[in-house]
């Protein structure tokens, strides 16, 4: 009897056929569909980076920019000061006189009138700079309590190198109404106290032709003692031969008759330049 020869595996059937497909039908072609294009953005990492690098060199160039600028204007100031060697002006009260003095003797609302005038001495020691001040605003006011003594304005003036000004200021008081208890402390009728003055103007500097921006400069003088003027004498009596009493003699003028003591002792006073940045002043 012969041997049947059995195949190694069973053929695989046609696709159709495997499907379910009738016989003799050919198979669809699978179609390739191509996918969607989506634009993306660059990515987050790279756009953050390139943006702190630009920040940083911006900021790096500021930094430079800046520093040159303040070697430049160092430099600038250095070569200013050994060409020119500035220095700030002085100024003094060479003399002090109360010429009037009148305080009610009201408890409660006290009223200052007084007058005061004064003989200011100015030096400019550059030998190459003029100063010019624009007007002199002068206010005065006791040392202990700052009881206003009043205020005066004193044209300003261009002050020449190496130039010494003298001039004269009145600072007076009208009817002021003042503190009862700095009043009381401070003020007195007879025997010196202590007054400070006050002058606020602006100030620049001339070189050759050139100009400066004018400063705000504060000149303040303090411990300057002033003594009231001495009252005129009461009029004396005058008695007939009877004993009767007569009509007093007329009293003097109270100008004539009302003398001031004069200080001459030099005081000096301090010159501060104030830098106003904004609503600020220092």
């Amino acid at each position: 009897m012969a041997d049947r020869v059995y195949p190694a595996a069973k053929p695989n059937p046609p696709p159709a056929m495997a499907s379910g497909g009738g016989a003799g039908v050919p198979p669809k072609p699978q179609m390739y569909q191509r996918p969607i294009y989506r634009p993306q953005g660059p990515a987050k990492g790279k756009r953050g980076r390139s943006c702190r690098c630009s920040f940083c060199c911006t900021f790096c160039w500021a930094l430079l920019v800046i520093v040159l600028l303040a070697v430049l204007a160092a430099a600038a100031g250095g070569i200013f000061y050994l060409l020119y060697r500035p220095q700030r002006p002085s100024f003094s009260v060479s003399s002090v006189r109360l010429t009037s003095f009148n305080l009610s003797s009201s408890a409660t609302a006290p009223v200052l009138t007084d007058t005061i005038q004064l003989t200011v001495t100015a030096k400019n020691p550059n030998k190459k700079l003029v100063y010019f001040y624009d007007d002199f605003s002068f206010s005065a006011a006791t040392s202990a309590n700052d009881v206003p003594l009043g205020d005066a304005t004193v044209p300003g003036f261009a002050h020449q190198a190496g130039n010494t000004t003298i001039f004269t200021a009145t600072i007076a008081a009208a009817a002021v109404t003042v503190d009862p208890s700095g009043a009381g402390s401070d003020l007195k009728k007879s025997g010196a106290f202590s007054v400070s003055v006050d002058a606020d103007t602006r100030a620049g500097v001339k070189v050759g032709s050139l100009k400066t921006k004018k400063m705000d400069i504060q000149v303040r003088c303090d411990g300057i003692k002033v003594t009231p003027p001495t009252p005129p004498p009461a009029p004396k009596k005058v008695k007939g031969k009877n004993g009767t009493a007569l009509a007093p003699a007329p009293a003097l003028d109270t100008a004539e008759t009302t003398t001031a003591t004069v200080s001459t002792a030099a005081h000096s006073c301090t010159v501060r330049v104030r830098v106003k940045i904004g609503k600020w002043t220092f």
